[in-house]
């Protein structure tokens, strides 16, 4: 794969990542959205198929990462970090791309939001937000659930044809819709700092009517937490596979 195949393939792939999982929680979240309320269950579904539409578009060019923690996952295991950098910047772009094109797609429920009566916080979809804020009880959700998400993916390749059918990924995208539906409660589950960190920034600079606060108090944490639980992720699958 060439360095622009790489960043290209990460780039796209990203945005529609971000671009189906933001775009489900403004459907749910947002008032005059025709899915408005319609429960966290959709909300890890959206998510799910995001990685699936994301990864499937991707995989001809990147490999479809689409994660940093999976991308430093893979590294620790081949040992092969040339490319890293490269992946990184392509999944920041995308995430950036994916976000602005969601609150294009939703640009006039969160223009109602500039009414007071029906105002809403909005951070929430563009990145998460604990529950119960205590940032070592976050921080530790984040790196198991990442660990839940990258730990399998290695071993994955393990198995003979996943990866030649392409049946890996409709199975990571199961993976992530069921990471959300029994590990997503405490945090969110960014479970992936592109994911988190991209759509925060744009939070941040886009003209959002009562937007309120883009929370970088917490920000670091679903950072930290996910690149530490794909490290870890690297190190477990070497030592016990």
């Amino acid at each position: 794969m060439s360095n622009g195949d790489i960043f290209v393939g990460e780039t796209i792939g990203t945005a529609i990542l971000i671009l189906f999982g933001a775009g489900v929680v403004a459907a749910v979240v947002l008032n005059d959205s025709k899915a408005k309320d319609a429960g966290w269950v959709v909300i890890a579904f959206g998510w799910g198929f995001g990685v699936l539409a994301g990864a499937y578009t991707a995989a001809p060019l990147s490999g479809g990462h689409l994660n940093p923690a999976v991308t430093i996952g893979i590294a620790i295991d081949t040992g092969d970090w040339d490319k890293v950098p490269l992946y990184i910047a392509g999944q920041m772009v995308g995430a950036i791309i994916g976000a602005v094109l969601c609150w294009l797609v939703y640009y006039a429920q969160f223009q109602a939001n500039a009414d007071e009566d029906k105002a809403q916080p909005t951070l929430g979809i563009f990145s998460t937000a604990p529950a119960i804020r205590n940032p070592v009880a976050n921080l530790v959700t984040e790196i198991i659930a990442t660990i839940g998400l990258v730990l399998p993916i290695l071993a994955f390749g393990l198995t003979k044809g996943l990866g030649e059918s392409g049946t890996a990924i409709l199975i990571v995208a199961f993976l992530v819709t069921g990471i959300g539906l029994s590990l997503g409660g405490p945090t969110g589950y960014a479970i992936n700092p592109a994911r988190d960190l991209g759509p925060r920034i744009t939070h941040a600079l886009l003209p959002i009517p009562n937007k309120g606060t883009s929370d970088w108090g917490y920000a670091w944490i679903p950072v930290v937490g996910p690149l530490i639980g794909g490290a870890l992720s690297g190190l477990i699958f070497n030592a016990a596979f």
